[in-house]
């Protein structure tokens, strides 16, 4: 399934996020599922989107909401039947929609049969060999065998009581402690996810996206993490012969099957070593992702990005926000625009009507980008941040790890507003007597759905429109760009065919450059001036 060039879809697509648990609740108990899904692929289809990628649906404690999965093979009661995902798979098909499947290869849930095992076997059991268990420090063993510092913050090992209840051996979570670490190192582990993988593309899903993906391979030496030395499990060198096997598994499937990855690297050579032609077909941007409103430092994440991915051949992907960090109506609303997890805080002052002005810009830049456009559900409605969520009710572990200090990130994963004039906005079945499980702002009446529908001036018009030209134009999607000359404070580039988009991130109105047509803009533009955080689509002469 390629384009009509003959170019593979993964290289320019629009790439839609689904979290299930918030997207859309199909039998009333409060929690997004597939039956929700598929009653609102109509939605999705009307959007112009190329694909869909799911966060994890498999059966799992939820712990950390999914991403600690106890059987990679089924899908959890509270999402559905594995039937039914295989008939959503066939319905976006039949609407032109690829699928792609979250698949977490780092940890596991301690609910896993393999983990269950290695606890119930005690010190001698075979399935110990398949995580990092090892002993402590210390005379008695009470010691932590590192002191590595976890991802959601807090420690990374946890002991475990022997059969006879004497302590026993500690094991390793990067994540939650209910999320034990696989040993990479040993082949039955590397042989089950390239099952899984298999599994999967069966089913007919077009892609994979590989969460952690930098994480896999630890230094078994265990050495502490010091500065100016190689980090014990950031980015070792072992994690490419894995993604070169499963490269070998996913070419072997007709249809261009595509792996995804998340790697989280600042140093741009290093990420690219990922998408060399026998890996890693994309990975996430995070660089554009966190980058501040600000035109200098965005042309640099740009600039870099396309050089970074040029030697490997690879496409570009442009992420503005997903499941993890706050929605960017809410951070180009504050003093400081960018994003990053240790500044995380709660009470920051932002400035909601900048915020949606702004992201009505940025997702016209990052539509008009050369290579692949993702976009988290609720983004397409300008939806905010929630960030007045009881402290009860907040179920993101990263909140109680860091010591209440971050504030987890439940408020970008408030379930979506449909319809209607109050909660739970059409996200549940009329009449469904469970709230969702995550309580939504009375004020998204405003940003439902339905009440966006038809109205020009509106989020989710803005993008019906804007993905409607990029299917349209043959400069956007995969390609090259140029940049023209522009005020400070403004970014412009050509697109060939005919095409510039100008994005005036200055305090001040500037003029269009000479134009035939203006194709779409982000708000009203002031006769040929565009205005401060305000982007324009422009028809030109062809070079």
């Amino acid at each position: 399934m390629s384009t009509a060039d003959g170019s593979p879809w993964w290289r320019g697509a629009v790439i839609y996020q689904v979290y299930p648990r918030s997207f859309a609740d199909g039998n009333g108990d409060g929690i997004g599922d597939v039956a929700g899904i598929r009653s609102r692929l109509g939605y999705l289809a009307a959007l112009g989107i190329d694909a869909i990628w799911f966060s994890p649906w498999y059966p799992s404690p939820m712990a950390d909401a999914g991403y600690d999965v106890a059987d990679y093979r089924d899908i959890d009661p509270v999402f559905g039947t594995l039937a039914e995902v295989e008939a959503l798979i066939a319905e976006a098909h039949a609407l032109g929609i690829r699928c792609i499947v979250d698949v977490v290869p780092n940890h596991c849930s301690d609910a896993h049969p393999w983990f269950q095992a290695a606890l119930a076997g005690g010190p001698d059991a075979p399935e110990r060999e398949l995580f990092w268990f090892h002993p402590g420090r210390g005379p008695n063993g009470d010691q932590r065998p590192t002191d590595w510092v976890g991802e959601f913050g807090g420690p990374t090992w946890t002991r475990t009581p022997n059969p006879d209840g004497t302590p026993g051996d500690w094991y390793l979570h990067l994540f939650a402690p209910e999320q034990p670490d696989f040993n990479w190192d040993h082949p039955r582990v590397r042989a089950e996810f390239e099952e899984i993988l298999r599994f999967w593309f069966d089913r007919g899903v077009d892609g994979i996206r590989i969460d952690s993906a930098g994480l896999l391979v630890k230094d078994a030496t265990l050495p502490e993490i010091v500065a100016d030395r190689p980090h014990p499990f950031h980015d070792l060198d072992g994690v490419h012969e894995i993604y070169r096997d499963w490269r070998r598994i996913a070419d072997a499937y007709p249809g261009d099957r595509a792996l995804i990855g998340e790697v989280w690297l600042p140093d741009r050579q290093r990420f690219a070593n990922y998408l060399r032609p026998d890996e890693l077909h994309a990975a996430f941007n995070f660089d554009f992702l966190g980058c501040a409103w600000e035109a200098t430092a965005l042309r640099e994440s740009i600039d870099g990005t396309l050089r970074a991915h040029a030697p490997v051949g690879a496409p570009a992907t442009w992420v503005l926000a997903n499941h993890d960090v706050t929605r960017h109506v809410t951070r180009y609303g504050r003093a400081d625009t960018t994003f990053s997890f240790a500044a995380k805080r709660e009470g920051i002052p932002t400035d909601l009507e900048l915020g949606t002005r702004r992201a009505r810009a940025a997702a016209l830049l990052s539509l008009s980008l050369p290579g692949a456009a993702y976009v988290y559900q609720g983004e397409e409605l300008g939806l905010w941040e929630v960030e007045d969520i009881p402290y009860e009710l907040r179920q993101d572990p990263m909140w109680e790890r860091s010591g209440r200090i971050d504030p987890g990130r439940d408020g970008c994963r408030v379930p979506l507003p449909w319809s209607g004039e109050a909660p739970p906005f059409g996200f549940s079945p009329d009449g469904s007597a469970r709230a969702p499980w995550l309580p939504q702002p009375a004020d998204w009446k405003d940003r439902t759905a339905d009440a966006q529908a038809g109205d020009e001036r509106s989020m989710l018009e803005l993008y019906r429109a804007a993905i409607a030209v990029r299917r349209a134009e043959p400069a956007l999607g995969d390609g090259g760009m140029a940049w023209l000359p522009a005020p400070d404070g403004v970014l412009a580039f050509r697109r060939e065919p005919g095409f510039t988009c100008v994005v005036n991130l200055s305090g001040a109105a500037v003029p269009l450059p000479p134009h035939t047509e203006r194709l779409l803009a982000s708000g009203p533009l002031d006769d040929d001036l565009l205005p401060p955080d305000t982007a324009v689509w422009l028809r030109t002469a062809p070079a």
